[in-house]
């Protein structure tokens, strides 16, 4: 790790601008004199490595929450007509965890073309005592499934929300004890290096595209991509095209794979947040990318996650041994 100043002004003269290859996208291959790496002070630095040690805290602590991805336990698709669940083996859907015998029942009606709607309704015995809808007591009617604000179906420690994935919907378990949370011992990192900390050039696209996102299973999400940024690592120039998270337009999600993806990080990608490009997004400019801050995606703790995949023009040639390590509970 470089953390002092003589390494890093060797290293960032070490870096010098390379002109695109044919191979790259027409808006891309204007690029000129690619930022590399800016040479911090030591004050800089040193807040850099406690902004960063405080980013490490607060994801283990979100990861480990009563509500993180580590209380994962179940995704079950619904059926179209009536779907029964609870603890007992007579249920459609089945829950392994401490829970009442019959929860209750959703129905699905309607098309994926035409919208399905899904609805809580009682069994036959009424809902089991506590239970409880978006915080009230539960009744029955008909349920939002937006990842945005679903409703969730909650008992003690175990919550329950209905989400739409592809063309059907899905019901989504979390259980505050299950043994993945409970047995949580930290995740693992890369030591920071600044090398890792680029600025990159922003390129917009114009129009703004429209990128299609494969996940684990089998969808494919229509994300937005506002333009791609082109930055040096290992005196070599490579581009990634973040995407848009729904309507949040305040930071850009990159979703990417690299070298380190086959042996010490998660084999399934990972994702860099980022803030906006310094001229905004329709404008040439520049925007900071800090590899430090690589994190897993929720199917490297559970595998009732529907993550992304990171599309081929965001698989790169290089190892970026940088933030979060492959985790091993």
């Amino acid at each position: 790790m470089l953390r002092g100043l003589g390494g890093l002004l060797a290293l960032a003269l070490a870096f010098f601008p390379i002109c695109w290859t044919s191979s790259a996208p027409a808006q891309v291959a204007a690029a000129q004199n690619t930022p590399s790496l800016a040479t911090p002070t030591a004050d800089a630095n040193a807040s850099w490595l406690l902004d960063l040690d405080a980013w490490h805290a607060q994801r283990e602590y979100d990861l480990a929450a009563p509500g993180g991805w580590l209380t994962l336990v179940g995704l079950e698709w619904l059926k179209p007509g009536i779907n029964s669940f609870g603890a007992a083996p007579d249920n459609a859907i089945r829950l392994h965890a401490q829970a009442p015998d019959h929860i209750g029942l959703l129905t699905v009606s309607g098309t994926s073309t035409s919208g399905q709607i899904v609805q809580l309704l009682a069994p036959s015995g009424g809902f089991p005592p506590q239970l409880t809808l978006d915080g009230g007591p539960a009744r029955e009617g008909s349920l939002s499934t937006s990842d945005e604000r679903p409703a969730t179906i909650a008992w003690h420690g175990l919550s329950m929300v209905v989400l739409r994935r592809g063309s059907g919907c899905v019901l989504r378990i979390k259980d505050a004890d299950s043994p993945a949370r409970t047995g949580f011992h930290g995740l693992h990192w890369y030591a920071p290096d600044p090398r890792y900390r680029v600025t990159a050039r922003w390129i917009p696209y114009k129009p703004p595209q429209v990128e299609k996102i494969p996940t684990v299973i089998g969808t494919t999400l229509d994300m937005k991509a506002p333009g791609v940024a082109e930055f040096i690592v290992s005196g070599k120039v490579f581009i990634l095209e973040p995407v848009i998270e729904g309507n949040d337009t305040s930071k850009l999600l990159f979703i990417l794979s690299d070298e380190t993806s086959k042996t010490a990080s998660y084999e399934g990608g990972r994702l860099l947040n980022a803030g906006l490009p310094d001229h905004g997004l329709g404008q040439p400019g520049s925007i900071t990318l800090d590899f430090n801050r690589l994190y897993n995606p929720p199917c490297a703790y559970t595998s009732f996650a529907t993550c992304p995949l990171p599309p081929i023009k965001n698989r790169l040639p290089v190892a970026l041994e940088a933030g979060e390590k492959r985790y091993t509970p």
